[in-house]
């Protein structure tokens, strides 16, 4: 009879353990590819169930996709390109949503073009055929991106394309150079068989672009009722980045689990990139990852501006908020 007791006490506190757990549905900005993989790996490694949260991870069609979601508490969190966030924000005063972790210290924002076809550098694309789907992240960059390189964008002939046959075009010497994510169409090129030798990828935010890129964004009504959830929950997100980070074959593993007929070796390419180029920078390796700088922020707002017309006056504080991350950031190491 006591060790009958001692079951059922066990599987009490079982039950209200599982029933302690917060569902917390995440919103991401795109389809299951490698940079995806770290959240998973925190649903894996048991990141998430150690803050007490159960999340279901939803996939995107873009980096606008997630805002509106979020704004609306359709999902309390999400994954969204700051920009995009700044410019719903100005169009949509007071609407419950704003950043609270930047992933991307350096945003993927980039040109890529083809060495074969003489674009190696932004000088180069003057003269030439640029192709940019108009809905692109990267395209709505570029305006600004030209302006920092003093680049004659009457000279630049813009080739309206569609997102599935921007990297075709490329590779069929169509187009001389696309934007796009630096991750995503490098590796389509390769896919599509264009030698890596051949592909030169134009990274903006290494040629003036001050902008930043992706980060967790809340429904702020949300937050501010729980704090602590969200608080969890960047705690769980910096940790898969820290596994993922270390050991990108094992957070690949994770997101074949969600995507099985992804190609594993690339989407552990399409990872390792976003690592390099985006996430591990020299500020975050000096300041945590999730932090922006304010200085940065602000010439980031006098960037957009030059290819944007704003309805309000810009305020940071509207944009991006730190009271959900520890002091000094997440540390990568």
């Amino acid at each position: 009879m006591f060790l009958r007791s001692l079951a059922v006490m066990a599987a009490m506190a079982t039950g209200s353990a599982a029933m302690a757990q917060t569902a917390v549905p995440f919103a991401l900005d795109w389809k299951f590819e490698g940079p995806s993989a770290p959240y998973f790996a925190a649903i894996d490694n048991g990141h998430f169930e150690a803050n007490g949260l159960t999340v279901e991870i939803t996939a995107g069609q873009g980096s606008l996709d997630a805002i509106p979601k979020v704004a609306t508490g359709a999902f309390p969190v999400g994954f969204a390109d700051i920009n995009s966030l700044i410019k719903f924000l100005d169009q949509n005063p007071g609407a419950p949503v704003t950043a609270v972790m930047m992933i991307y210290d350096k945003p993927p924002f980039a040109v890529v073009g083809r060495k074969s076809l003489g674009i190696e550098a932004p000088a180069d694309l003057q003269g030439k055929i640029l192709g940019a789907p108009p809905p692109d992240g990267a395209w709505a960059q570029f305006p600004a991106f030209a302006t920092a390189n003093n680049l004659d964008m009457s000279t630049i002939t813009v080739e309206p394309v569609g997102f599935p046959t921007r990297e075709p075009m490329l590779a069929e010497g169509k187009v001389d150079a696309i934007t796009g994510f630096s991750f995503s169409s490098y590796l389509n090129l390769v896919r599509l068989g264009v030698p890596e030798e051949d592909i030169s990828t134009i990274l903006m935010a290494d040629h003036g672009l001050e902008l930043y890129g992706n980060a967790i964004i809340v429904n702020t009504d949300y937050a501010a009722e729980n704090p602590e959830i969200i608080k969890g929950f960047l705690t769980a997100v910096a940790a898969g980045w820290t596994d993922a980070i270390a050991d990108p074959a094992g957070a690949t593993a994770s997101l074949m689990e969600r995507n099985p007929a992804a190609d594993a070796a690339l989407e552990q390419r399409r990872l390792q990139l976003s690592i390099d180029a985006n996430v591990v920078t020299d500020y975050t390796t000096a300041n945590g990852m999730g932090m922006i700088d304010d200085g940065r922020m602000a010439r980031a707002l006098v960037q957009l501006a030059e290819t944007y017309e704003f309805q309000n006056p810009p305020d940071s504080s509207l944009y991006f908020t730190d009271v959900y991350l520890p002091e000094g950031g997440f540390k990568l190491n």
